[in-house]
């Protein structure tokens, strides 16, 4: 990637609380007009990571340059660009929701005759404009967040970071949210972080995963699940008897991973030769169907972030 071509540059950035390092020496590269996505579990540093970037915790060492502007000693250039939908509603719910855009535009330095028509546009992008003139807190879950993503896009940002945006929302407001982020794309970069495989595979042109304050893989969704491909899965079907047939494959040494949906089966094995093995225990009786199962993101990053549950 040459230069000019990246919205965003980390050069070995770090944040350390003691001997603690929240973010450890991230360097990184972001195309101009593309959608990334930053996966990690709870404690890997994704936040920690997106308030350095936007000018919200001061780096430990390394720098960042948002759109050529260092976010240690230019923040106020930094801040002009960006636009930050945070993972809480944070909307002022003594306002209405165009008062809560007006209030925004005039923190951003516009005048009434900019920001008037631009509100009218997010307004209407967004599905809202028939409840502009409600208060806030008499929104649902999914239209506070529509509106959470209109204010940060109230200045024209030249890069939006949606930090878990679409949480605790229902199916249809998720796409809802999904959909007003791919077209954005022509006219900035989008950093998005989600605990959502499927968010993720969907928006993102490129994701990394990280832990322990470091990237751990870098690449397309497909590239990354790429790296499971040859992983040996299988989804067995079977016509009755799935807890006999359950205690017969946990008891099996050379199956490395099971799943159970009912009489369907997901499992992983040691190596591709374990499936003779495999169908011989089980037996030919009750078995309707095998299949060799095609790896998700989510194989990806359990694989790589292991399956303990992080507070």
């Amino acid at each position: 990637m040459r230069v000019t071509d990246a919205s965003l540059s980390l050069r070995r950035l770090c944040k350390r609380y003691g001997d603690l390092a929240a973010v450890d020496g991230f360097s990184l590269e972001i195309r101009r007009g593309s959608i990334f996505g930053l996966l990690g579990p709870n404690g890997a540093g994704k936040t920690t990571l997106i308030r350095m970037l936007t000018t919200l915790l001061r780096p430990t060492s390394g720098d960042a340059l948002v759109e050529g502007f260092s976010v240690t000693t230019q923040g106020r250039q930094v801040r002009r660009l960006i636009g930050v939908v945070p993972q809480e509603n944070n909307l002022d719910r003594y306002l209405t929701a165009r008062e809560n855009l007006v209030l925004h535009a005039r923190m951003h330095g516009m005048a009434p005759s900019a920001y008037d028509r631009r509100i009218d546009e997010l307004l209407e992008m967004t599905g809202l404009a028939s409840r502009q003139h409600d208060f806030t807190d008499t929104y649902s879950g999914g239209m506070q967040r529509r509106l959470v993503v209109a204010r940060a896009l109230i200045h024209d940002p030249r890069i939006l970071f949606l930090d878990e945006p679409t949480t605790g929302l229902d199916p249809q407001s998720r796409r809802a949210v999904w959909d007003h982020v791919q077209s954005l794309t022509a006219q900035m970069t989008v950093f998005l972080t989600t605990h959502y495989m499927d968010e993720a595979d969907t928006l993102c042109d490129r994701i990394v995963i990280m832990d322990h304050g470091r990237a751990l893989v870098d690449g397309s969704a497909a590239e990354l699940k790429e790296r499971l491909a040859h992983a040996h899965r299988y989804e067995l079907q079977l016509k009755g008897g799935g807890d006999r047939y359950e205690a017969v494959l946990r008891g099996l040494p050379f199956v490395t991973e099971l799943k159970r949906d009912g009489d369907l089966f997901c499992v992983a094995l040691a190596g591709e030769e374990c499936l003779k093995p495999l169908l011989d225990a089980i037996g030919n009786a009750d078995l309707k169907s095998v299949s060799l199962r095609e790896p998700t993101l989510e194989d990806v990053f359990i694989e790589l972030t292991g399956r303990a549950v992080r507070e």
